[in-house]
């Protein structure tokens, strides 16, 4: 059986009967145990996360990223929260622009991620503005009406209960305040999704292998990307969350979307 033919089976699979199972990768696990599965993950990739996000993407992550905050309007006095932040790319960038009298929250359910960043963010001498809280996206330890702009990217699909986490994120954004998601979403055309996957269940793995020496966290990273509502699906959760405005762009032929939603 090809990869490819596992991924269709896996996403026409029927739910299991139990509400307490979810998807991890192609799996179906407990929901109690995905966080802790999804954390090992992470625990084992910290380290060459941003050496392997450079050679997994030839680079452009850092121009999806610089779309994402280029779209996500934060000025100087701005209140950001950068949820599931992991290294800081993003959270750098915002603490220049919202300056001395605004502030960023990295924001990290993932301990080890969380540390890469903060002393990742230090070594570039941002010191003054920036929060580091580790935090569950489906339960913020914030509270309501907290933040101007809410980001995240590259997190929501490891996040067990989806929808709880953006009803989670609209409960803490201000009134006018925007929600942005970047994510792996569903490439446009066929032909372009038949390259992906050859790539990301053939050569990343192997990538994994050789740079991280973790081969298995990255076929769970390409599954995760695979169960990931695609971009309609997730416009209607954010719709479904109270979230007004929404919709999204598709980036790299719809490999990845930037989703956008605004609380009035």
């Amino acid at each position: 059986m090809s990869d490819t033919d596992s991924r269709e089976q896996a996403s026409q699979r029927t739910p299991n009967a139990s509400t307490e199972q979810t998807d991890f990768g192609f799996q179906q696990v407990e929901k109690s145990q995905k966080a802790s599965l999804v954390a090992n993950v992470f625990d084992s990739v910290a380290a060459k996360y941003d050496v392997m996000n450079d050679l997994m993407s030839f680079g452009v992550h850092r121009l999806w990223k610089r779309y994402t905050i280029d779209c996500a309007g934060v000025r100087a006095g701005h209140k950001v929260l950068d949820i599931a932040g992991g290294t800081g790319d993003l959270t750098a960038k915002f603490s220049r622009l919202v300056g001395p009298t605004g502030s960023v929250t990295l924001a990290d359910i993932n301990l080890s991620m969380l540390k890469v960043g903060r002393d990742k963010l230090r070594d570039q001498g941002l010191v003054n503005n920036i929060d580091y809280v580790q935090a569950d996206a489906e339960a913020l330890p914030f509270p309501d009406n907290s933040f101007d702009v809410v980001t995240m990217a590259f997190g929501l699909r490891n996040v067990t209960e989806k929808q709880n986490a953006l009803n989670s994120i609209y409960r803490v954004l201000k009134p006018g305040g925007r929600l942005l998601v970047l994510e792996f979403s569903k490439p446009a055309s066929e032909h372009l999704s038949k390259i992906y996957d050859m790539y990301s269940f053939h050569i990343l793995p192997r990538m994994g292998q050789v740079v991280a020496n973790d081969a298995d966290s990255y076929r769970y990273l390409a599954e995760s990307i695979r169960m990931h509502p695609d971009q309609e699906t997730l416009k209607g959760m954010f719709e479904s969350a109270g979230f007004e405005q929404c919709d999204y762009t598709n980036l790299t032929g719809g490999i990845v979307a930037l989703h956008r939603g605004y609380k009035f």
